[in-house]
């Protein structure tokens, strides 16, 4: 019963995540190619956009969650409902600090939460590549498909990195459009951080179709 029920919120999440990242990339281009609208409707748009970002660090934390408990239930890592059970814990956990990441980002500590966010990030993308890595070499209890899907999840993140050192120039921009008004060499530099960061975005999108595909068929890799 705890396998069914944590099977389908895990494929209801997959459908929140995508969900989530189109609603940001629609509206976050038409902010990018909206000049005509004055700073503070297009700033109102960019305060939805960060909202609903974080729908999909929520999503992201869901998948990791929910899929090690379910690998744990399924026998492919040890422990089985214990393991579960602490993985969901610690999902829970995690999805609380996101929050708090998210409400004090205005706040003085809002720097120091955002810091640590982003080297946690780090972290698990180490730890997600070591231990999907142990597992294609057949050094753990991981079969070689859900190895390859954590090496795909260590891609997403990878991909979110990117896009966020490709949006460094575009804050940039937005912030001196604030400050001293738009011009057309602002807005083409919006535009082009724009594009930069989608040409990520859609690697991004090609590691979760790789995780779907992997999920689904469960190949026998190099059987």
């Amino acid at each position: 019963m705890m396998i069914s029920i944590l099977l389908v919120v895990h494929i209801a999440v997959l459908g929140y995540w995508l969900g989530s990242e189109f609603v940001i990339n629609s509206t976050f281009r038409y902010v990018s190619w909206a000049s005509s609208l004055d700073y503070r409707e297009r700033s109102r748009l960019m305060d939805h956009v960060m909202n609903v970002d974080q729908h999909v660090r929520y999503a992201l934390v869901l998948q990791l969650g929910l899929g090690f408990a379910l690998a744990a239930l399924y026998g492919f890592v040890p422990g089985h409902t214990a393991t579960a059970w602490t993985a969901l814990a610690l999902m829970v956990a995690w999805l609380a600090f996101v929050e708090v990441v998210h409400r004090k980002r205005s706040a003085p500590i809002g720097d120091t939460l955002a810091s640590i966010d982003r080297r946690s990030r780090y972290v698990l993308l180490l730890a997600l590549i070591i231990y999907g890595g142990m597992g294609l070499a057949s050094m753990n209890t991981l079969p070689a498909w859900l190895s390859l899907k954590l090496l795909c999840f260590a891609g997403v993140i990878s991909c979110g990195v990117g896009i966020r050192f490709a949006l460094i120039h575009w804050f940039r921009v937005w912030l001196d459009i604030r400050d001293n008004g738009s011009n057309a060499s602002n807005e083409q530099a919006l535009r082009s951080a724009y594009t930069r960061a989608t040409a990520v975005l859609i690697g991004l999108w090609v590691f979760i179709a790789a995780i779907v595909y992997l999920s689904v068929w469960k190949p026998a890799l190099g059987a």
